[in-house]
């Protein structure tokens, strides 16, 4: 019986889930190629997408500048982020998602946060992610402290019937759209007899760029493979709509042209030894047994801190200006909105902004990354709105440089002045 009912509530999330998500990203109608590109991908993105979130919180709390006590306003996505700025300052951080099962996974991760006895037990969760028995450990220590609708996602069936807190007890980095993502790579590149976990071989800097451009670059001059990568299908696993494939794309003569670059960015601009994006990519997961870099949350130096301010995160399952319009005045010192605003219309963006000035607090900081290089604002928003800003390009251009993650063109920040 109680089975029944959490699948039941789940299904009733579902229909929310998708018609806010439909509100979101659909422009086109049904019957149109755009519109039908938009619909399927409505539905790839229905479920959880992103286990680990691939925007650099390094980078992020370094444009905040963030001073303790203060308030950030963040998109959740997998939650790593928004953790690892209370991790690193004594702020407090509202996660707003419109996908329930983010908004589930902040949550669990919250509640594993405040109720796990030490940094081992989080560590099976969120850092190995592929211990059998996470799944007795939640029944035992997490269950009993989250909410009815949390529960009822974690505790909810996958397409096999098997509960969806299991994941962690199957390589939860590998689950997830991005993760069947990755994995497919993987598969794509095997059978061409190519093997991205090879660049996890390298011993340096000179080394990784050497094994990418001798495993992986030679993919992306193949005709068929270039014919794909063209299609903006294949690349919803990323979680990029139609409407953000063309700004991704921008002026170059072919995606797989963009890919090759970005992923080359990601297999040798950093140190292996420090970007845990790239044993994502490459390992589909943390390095065994905390012998790499990971995320500043899940680090081991940092659990105690981490633990203590726990109740700093309050996760919310909202878009950003519906949360926003509930404020009578200045609420917020910093907004980190993602890639979301790739994804607008006109008349979305100039609501969330209309919003955001005023709820800032004065000195506010808006961060946002692009899928193209430029800020994407101007003409888009009215001028007595980002008047009110000052935006640096030089500085974003810098950041770029700085974000491990290496997957995006743009990022940006904006100062409000008033």
């Amino acid at each position: 019986m109680a089975e029944a009912q959490v699948q039941g509530e789940g299904a009733v999330e579902d229909g929310r889930r998708n018609r806010r998500l439909a509100e979101a990203v659909h422009r086109y109608g049904a019957v149109s190629r755009k519109g039908l590109e938009e619909r399927f991908f409505t539905l790839a993105f229905s479920g959880l997408v992103y286990p680990q979130i691939w925007e650099d919180p390094v980078v992020d709390l370094e444009a905040m500048a963030l001073k303790p006590g203060q308030r950030v306003a963040a998109i959740a996505s997998g939650g790593c982020n928004v953790l690892s700025y209370v991790t690193a300052v004594d702020v407090r951080v509202t996660a707003l998602d419109l996908n329930p099962a983010h908004v589930a996974l902040n949550n669990l991760k919250v509640a594993a946060v405040r109720h796990c006895p030490d940094y081992e037990t989080f560590a099976r969760f969120f850092a190995s992610a592929n211990d059998r028995e996470t799944a007795d450990l939640y029944d035992r220590l997490l269950a009993p402290n989250l909410d009815r609708t949390t529960r009822a996602y974690w505790e909810g069936r996958d397409m096999l019937g098997r509960r969806r807190i299991g994941y962690f007890g199957r390589h939860f980095y590998r689950q997830g759209l991005l993760g069947w993502f990755i994995t497919m790579g993987h598969g794509i590149s095997r059978l061409h007899g190519r093997n991205p976990a090879r660049m996890l071989e390298a011993k340096n800097r000179e080394d990784q760029k050497r094994i990418f451009e001798e495993e992986l670059a030679p993919l992306f001059e193949m005709r068929h493979m270039r014919w794909l990568m063209d299609k903006p299908a294949s690349l919803f696993g990323l979680g990029i709509p139609p409407s953000q494939f063309d700004a991704l794309k921008g002026q170059e003569r072919h995606m797989a042209d963009v890919l090759k670059a970005r992923l080359g960015r990601l297999a040798h601009g950093f140190d292996l030894a420090d970007n845990y994006f790239a044993w994502q990519a490459f390992g589909r997961g943390y390095a065994a047994g905390g012998a790499g870099p990971v995320p500043p949350y899940l680090a081991r130096e940092n659990w105690q801190t981490l633990k203590e301010r726990a109740d700093r995160v309050t996760v919310v399952h909202a878009s950003f200006d519906e949360h926003l319009s509930h404020f009578q005045g200045p609420a917020y010192d910093a907004y980190v909105l993602l890639d979301a605003q790739d994804w607008m219309t006109d008349a979305q963006l100039t609501a969330l902004w209309t919003e955001i000035v005023r709820t800032a607090m004065p000195g506010a900081r808006v961060i946002y990354r692009t899928a193209g290089e430029d800020t994407i604002l101007p003409g888009r928003v009215p001028d007595a709105i980002l008047s009110r800003f000052r935006y640096d390009a030089d500085y974003g251009r810098g950041m770029v440089d700085k974000d491990r993650s290496s997957i995006y063109g743009g990022f940006h920040l904006y100062t409000f002045e008033g």
